[in-house]
């Protein structure tokens, strides 16, 4: 599966990430952070101590107050980016499937975030095993374990190419386990920056505690959620007998048309509580059907919210 178009990628490359608060992580990169260093972009004074680098003190400024002062510069920092995507049992669910869309959401932003020399982290959850429809766990194959491992921290654009077949290389199944991989993902991380967060939000154990727990660490947040169109307009009626794709459960239902729109606003509730929690905490939220185009959620709506710009 090719993630992502040659004409897309170049459309990318005139994007950068725009962090509402400054980079704190301690490697150099290309972003403006509180530290003060020997960058060229000038911060502020400060008075002369005796130890000082000759070199940064202000002579003109002496010259008018007959006083030492130091020149500061804002040090250049990379930005952290951390992407959380849900690669549960029920995002292969959908024609386009949720899951090939939000991996093709992740390869756009993280291709922004490596042209501009920030570091990427992409979490997929469930973590380290696969449960099946049974219920009993799987383990992950070597081939992607060895992909999860490389997609922890991937820095630089000459680094893409690998970056996309890895996330190429990324399966959907078992639980989600949502809101204990944000925690230890905001537990876990070092420096706090980006956060973004793909997933179509329908583990029953909720997400509120995992989204408090990234905003509490410090990360500024954007959530998508991603939802087929069949699980907006479903098009399947009658007596059915349901499957829960990550527990295996079972459950009969009749489902008559008369009752599509009480299922509907059902949905659209959730979508709108999702929003509002969201909005409450400062998160960006964005809702995207599987069948969207891709382009309209990357160069319309993040470029509008000012994810990117």
């Amino acid at each position: 599966m090719s993630l992502l178009t040659p004409e897309l990628l170049r459309r990318l490359e005139q994007f950068q990430l725009l962090a509402a608060r400054r980079a704190k992580s301690s490697a150099k990169g290309e972003r403006r952070s509180r530290a003060r260093g020997q960058s060229v972009e000038f911060a502020d004074h400060r008075s002369y101590v005796p130890g000082d680098d000759f070199r940064y003190l202000d002579w003109n400024l002496f010259g008018r107050l007959d006083k030492l002062f130091l020149k500061l510069y804002e040090e250049e920092r990379e930005l952290p980016v951390r992407i959380f995507l849900d690669a549960s049992e029920s995002m292969t669910f959908g024609e386009p499937r949720k899951f090939d869309f939000a991996r093709q959401v992740a390869a756009a932003i993280g291709y922004v975030a490596l042209c501009g020399f920030d570091r990427v982290s992409v979490v997929p959850f469930p973590n380290t095993e696969h449960g099946t429809q049974s219920g009993q766990a799987g383990a992950l194959t070597s081939e992607e374990l060895a992909a999860r491992g490389a997609l922890r921290s991937v820095r630089g654009k000459k680094s893409s190419m690998q970056f996309f077949q890895n996330l190429n290389a990324l399966t959907a199944a078992g639980g989600a386990d949502f809101n204990e991989a944000l925690r230890r993902g905001a537990l876990e991380a070092r420096h706090t920056g980006l956060a973004i967060v793909l997933s179509d939000f329908l583990d029953p154990a909720g997400y509120e505690s995992g989204l408090t727990a990234l905003v509490g660490r410090g990360f500024q947040v954007n959530v998508v959620q991603i939802l087929a169109p069949e699980e907006l307009a479903p098009t399947t009626f009658g007596d059915l007998r349901l499957v829960d794709s990550e527990s295996g459960g079972l459950q009969e239902v009749t489902f008559g048309r008369y009752r599509m729109k009480a299922y509907q606003q059902t949905v659209q509730n959730f979508i709108q509580r999702l929003r509002e929690f969201t909005t409450k905490r400062g998160i960006n939220f964005f809702m995207a059907p599987s069948n969207m185009d891709l382009q309209d959620l990357l160069l319309k709506q993040l470029r509008k919210s000012e994810v990117w710009g």
